[in-house]
């Protein structure tokens, strides 16, 4: 799928590019004129420049994000970006690519969008992970800096990801914890739904800000909500309907998955609204509960993952139908919040930079 991206002349069509821009606007609560401005910012000819850095991860969000059709996000976003540095997609290599790196920091200095996947190592000076001769933490500090903001995409970027899970062996954090200089926004997940950076970038270039954020960076348009609030079975959690395990009728039926461990009440994301590329699916929807991917920490919060959260009391257990599935976000929030608090002091021995800050709302 990546080699088709570089295609020359591929472009989407008008009707698509609207279609797309529409549902980032869906997403970000845009309606009427703002709309209108929103699909005029993409519509720009003068193209961002995006230096993408890739550290310790997968590339699972740059191959959600390159999967996504109907409309064709992949394209929709080279469309309206100047996608500069990219491992995964670009045609150089080597010096080549270092070039193009290099280049466009001096071009467009304080003037590009950087766009960080995976975590940082920084025990033992960073030595984990090393591009061109350079650890993730020399990178980061030199180009994070001159950007004029940078979205950290994927849970290992916002937070240190499965690298960051104790005992951390690499001291592996997320962009915030190093980088303060410039506005910064968590888009996590593993990986992130592909509308969630899309309409993080759309609003952007738009109104020239980033969007409103929780105290964890996140967007609240995309993380502003408990997919506990949002999901489809809650209708059966409030009737006290469970899936006690996996393939029996309460699970073939559809019921809630509270009780096999989905972590729903504890996780802020918009899945059941967006769900995932053109199949409308997301793992509840298919019969698996929510990890809690979302969150910081959670494989070392969110585990064992087949085990119910703490805390959720369900109907039938005293006080209603729901007596208060919002308290138990409200732990898993404090526990995470440690945690985060934890993995970032392994190994950090100094900020890259300091400074501003995105503004941020509770």
């Amino acid at each position: 799928m990546a080699h088709e991206i570089l295609k020359p002349g591929m472009k989407l069509s008008r009707r698509k590019f609207i279609k797309g821009c529409g549902m980032a606007a869906a997403a970000l609560g845009l309606s009427g004129p703002l709309t209108e401005k929103l699909v005029e910012a993409a519509t720009s000819p003068q193209r961002p420049p995006v230096l993408w850095l890739h550290f310790q991860e997968c590339t699972g969000c740059t191959e959600s994000l390159l999967r996504a059709s109907h409309p064709d996000i992949a394209s929709l976003i080279l469309d309206i970006i100047s996608l500069d540095y990219h491992e995964t997609v670009m045609a150089a290599a080597g010096h080549q690519a270092e070039k193009s790196l290099h280049d466009t920091l001096e071009k467009h200095d304080g003037k590009f969008i950087c766009v960080v996947e995976g975590g940082i190592p920084t025990r033992d000076g960073g030595v984990y992970c090393k591009i061109a001769g350079k650890t993730a933490m020399e990178i980061l500090s030199e180009v994070g800096p001159r950007a004029a903001a940078v979205i950290a995409i994927g849970t290992c970027a916002a937070y240190g990801g499965l690298q960051a899970a104790a005992p951390n062996p690499t001291g592996a954090v997320g962009v915030m914890d190093l980088l303060s200089s410039v506005p910064v926004i968590n888009v996590p997940g593993c990986p992130p739904n592909p509308v969630s950076f899309l309409g993080t970038v759309l609003y952007y270039f738009t109104f020239n800000k980033l969007p409103a954020t929780d105290k964890l960076g996140r967007p609240l348009f995309a993380y502003g909500r408990k997919i506990h609030d949002q999901c489809e079975r809650r209708a059966h959690f409030d009737e006290g309907r469970f899936a006690e395990e996996f393939g029996d009728e309460g699970h073939k039926n559809g019921y809630c998955l509270y009780k096999v461990g989905c972590k729903g009440p504890g996780t802020f994301s918009n899945c059941p609204v967006e769900r995932f590329n053109d199949v409308g699916a997301w793992p509840v929807g298919v019969g698996h509960g929510c990890v809690g991917c979302t969150e910081p920490g959670f494989w070392d919060t969110m585990t064992p993952f087949y085990e119910r959260l703490p805390g959720v009391q369900i109907p039938g257990s005293g006080g209603g139908i729901v007596a208060d599935a919002g308290s138990a976000g409200a732990k898993i929030l404090g526990i995470t919040a440690a945690a985060v608090g934890v993995h970032a002091a392994v190994g950090i021995g100094k900020k890259l930079a300091s400074g501003k800050k995105t503004d941020q709302q509770d």
